[in-house]
């Protein structure tokens, strides 16, 4: 693969790391809750569910769609409504932003690394990446699809373990600088629920490739 594409992939990576979501969620509560040390296990629950993402990727997730176009649109349309229903729970009258602190309880390491997995695998954002997202950056003129799913899947954990450990790192500071600033908290819904919107459209119109 190209040194453009990897860095355009790496660049959409970052994109959706960055935007609040279940993932970052999780990582703030548990690092505040339970220490950097709870954070960081948590993390490794996640990354373990992309390279669960990543194996059914290259075992063929993609052929599976093309071979079968009536479960590639189910997977689509479901997506998309999926999206503009988080869109609109982020918009709604009365809604909370995903940033809004929450108590937790103390959990021991097992829960706490499966949790990390389970909130990840469940993660739409996640499955929006590797079922419609992916296959974009991917040209069979350019070698193995295998290769390349697992090139793409090993440089997105990178961009997100990296983003991630930082978080998990700065969780007490993120969580200052947003329990002061609580219009930032209404800015940041409306922007969540314009970004969701436009995923939804686009994915809705995405074609089979």
């Amino acid at each position: 693969m190209t040194l453009t594409t990897l860095l355009a992939f790496a660049l959409v990576s970052l994109g959706m790391v960055c935007s609040p979501g279940p993932n970052m969620i999780y990582l703030i509560s548990r690092s505040i809750t339970q220490g950097r040390k709870a954070g960081i296990i948590s993390l490794f629950g996640i990354v373990l569910a992309f390279l669960v993402y990543i194996v059914t990727t290259m075992l063929g997730l993609s052929a599976l769609f093309m071979a079968a176009p009536y479960v590639f649109d189910a997977v689509k349309l479901a997506g998309a409504a999926y999206l503009l229903w988080l869109a609109w729970q982020a918009v709604r009258p009365g809604a909370r932003s995903v940033l809004t602190p929450r108590d937790l309880p103390v959990d021991p390491p097992k829960k706490l690394f499966l949790m990390g997995f389970m909130t990840n695998l469940l993660n739409p954002k996640a499955a929006v990446l590797y079922v419609s997202l992916l296959p974009q950056f991917e040209d069979p003129a350019k070698g193995s699809l295998f290769l390349q799913s697992a090139t793409l899947g090993l440089t997105q954990i990178t961009v997100s373990f990296t983003v991630n450990l930082l978080i998990v790192l700065t969780a007490s500071h993120i969580a200052r600088w947003f329990g002061t600033r609580p219009k930032w908290l209404q800015i940041q819904r409306w922007l969540m629920g314009t970004v969701l919107t436009g995923l939804a459209v686009r994915l809705a119109f995405e074609r089979r490739q």
